[in-house]
């Protein structure tokens, strides 16, 4: 199957990754089973890109309702949808019945991808790529029979684009991933996440194959209701304490340790002839 140069595929006919345009990072990478998923939090979890998504949705949202955002709903944990529900509340704006609601924000995730998309070139200059984070993709994309997507409160358009200002698109598979454009809790979208990667690789993803790795107290009560473990990182709102006292099966202060990434999740997820700790 051809590939562009410096990208990953993925083989769903056979259940392989294959690394296009460059030497494998180890030996096993060029052709091997897929049979663990790694979810990846975007915000807060691998970039800091704030000012630039509140730029866009006070954009977005004055052009769907004709008011200004005056105040944005708290964002942590959360989808693109909630924020947007929550914010029209706050702003006392008229959501309408259900059909004028759906229209509404139908129209505002489209201005948000719009808004977002013409604030591409300014991600690298007024957001960040957290400690830690290159290295942490790059190097779990090495590890044997993993996959790695996204489950993100962020629309697909801007998640992508997100990720594709620091370089870190190549590594993810975007097709299987779950994401704020859909109308559902994270934990349900989690769920969605795992169906979809089964669906692409033939293969199961349960709770002990499947791992997501992200910031907030919420996100890891998402990863219980959805059905996998969950390494927190302490690089968002929420603290160390929080996040283990919210369930998190391991938690990092953040992602500056790739070995201490990569050893949890090879102690969270299943390799064929062992058992998850």
């Amino acid at each position: 199957m051809p590939c562009a140069p410096r990208t990953r595929a993925w083989d769903s006919a056979t259940q392989r990754h294959r690394v296009c345009g460059r030497a494998p990072a180890a030996p096993y990478a060029a052709e091997v089973l897929i049979h663990r998923l790694v979810l990846w939090n975007i915000d807060l979890t691998l970039v800091d890109v704030a000012q630039i998504t509140r730029e866009a949705y006070a954009e977005a949202f004055e052009k769907v309702t004709g008011r200004p955002l005056v105040r944005l709903a708290p964002m942590a944990g959360k989808s693109d949808s909630e924020i947007f529900f929550e914010s029209l509340a706050m702003n006392a704006a008229d959501q309408g019945d259900a059909d004028t609601s759906a229209g509404l924000l139908y129209r505002f995730t489209e201005a948000l991808a719009a808004s977002f998309a013409a604030r591409r070139r300014l991600l690298p200059e007024r957001g960040r790529l957290l400690p830690g984070a290159r290295q942490a993709v790059t190097a779990v994309a090495a590890l044997r029979g993993v996959a790695q997507t996204v489950l993100t409160g962020t629309i697909r358009p801007n998640a992508i684009e997100k990720l594709r200002a620091f370089g870190l698109e190549e590594f993810i598979d975007f097709e299987v991933g779950g994401y704020g454009s859909e109308v559902y809790p994270k934990g349900t979208l989690l769920m969605l996440a795992r169906s979809r990667a089964a669906e692409k690789y033939g293969v199961s993803f349960g709770e002990h194959s499947s791992v997501y790795i992200a910031d907030s107290t919420r996100d890891v009560e998402a990863a219980r209701i959805g059905g996998a473990r969950v390494i927190a990182v302490a690089s968002g709102r929420s603290t160390t304490t929080q996040l283990r006292e919210s369930g998190a099966d391991r938690v990092l202060a953040d992602l500056a340790n790739t070995s201490a990434v990569l050893r949890a999740i090879d102690q969270l997820t299943t390799v064929p002839g062992s058992r998850p700790a």
